[in-house]
């Protein structure tokens, strides 16, 4: 007999969660008839519009039940991580928290510049090009795996994870090249102890710090906030900030995003949707 599915979610906490967590969106997603505009992270969106906030919600979403079945249980495999706390530093959940924090953080920062790169040497369209998906952080696991697992079935090298990379590009069209590159740059990045000083007080600086952006940009881009409490606790950080501090920072996004997605779609050719 099979070991109980319930057993190992018990012992993959974090997992289970993120599994849970992206389901529930896919599922309010499509209920709701939203997709790639609303939700999605775009160069255009997050650094001209500074929606920064898209850097999360397109983290978490997926559109296609079929792309959130393939990164969902390619992840469930991967979080054995969780159940190799005994190994010492850098397994179990405390470090899968951590490391999956800095994946989130330093992939979409990745994709971000790489887009800027791109859109500075005049490829125009990749300001357009919206993603969504949790492949980024797939991929960033699946090469710490690769490095740090003593088994026979993953190449030292990491050639699992460059395989998968040929293998989705070329199945999937869509699926973006860049966020799974970036996902594998970063987690040679922690695979090799670059982030081995990240401990609970960093973990929670950097939480404070992507909490805190989000929270700003939805507020300045959203009308998420637009309620009678929010309103009043915005203007009492207003009137305790110093004269001329901030002034007109709000309505510098006038307009921009009001509501959640940012507006109509895009019709235009170059508004391409990928899958990351």
């Amino acid at each position: 007999m099979g070991r109980p599915i319930l057993l190992d979610a018990m012992e993959r906490p974090v997992t289970s969660f993120v599994i849970a967590l992206c389901t529930l969106i896919w599922y309010h997603l499509n209920s709701k008839g939203l997709g790639y505009e609303e939700v999605g992270m775009s160069y255009e969106k997050v650094v001209r519009a500074r929606q920064y906030w898209r850097c999360v919600t397109a983290s978490f979403s997926h559109i296609s039940p079929l792309h959130l079945l393939f990164n969902m249980s390619t992840l469930w495999s991967l979080g054995v991580v969780e159940q190799m706390r005994g190994r010492g530093e850098g397994w179990g959940s405390g470090w899968y928290v951590r490391y999956t924090l800095v994946m989130l953080v330093g992939t979409m920062a990745l994709v971000i510049l790489s887009y800027h790169v791109l859109v500075r040497m005049g490829h125009e369209r990749y300001e357009r090009v919206t993603a969504v998906g949790y492949s980024c952080v797939v991929f960033g696991w699946m090469t710490v795996l690769s490095v740090r697992q003593p088994t026979s079935s993953l190449s030292l090298l990491g050639y699992v994870q460059f395989g998968s990379l040929i293998f989705t590009s070329i199945i999937v069209p869509q699926a973006s090249f860049v966020g799974h590159l970036a996902g594998i740059v970063v987690g040679y990045a922690v695979a090799w102890g670059a982030f081995a000083w990240m401990n609970w007080w960093w973990t929670g600086a950097l939480a404070l710090a992507l909490a805190t952006a989000v929270a700003t940009s939805l507020d300045a881009t959203t009308d998420l906030f637009d309620f009678p409490a929010a309103r009043r606790l915005r203007s009492m950080l207003i009137a305790m900030m110093p004269a001329g501090a901030g002034g007109g920072s709000r309505g510098a996004f006038a307009g921009v995003g009001r509501k959640l997605g940012g507006g109509a779609p895009n019709t235009m050719d170059s508004n391409v949707a990928t899958k990351s």
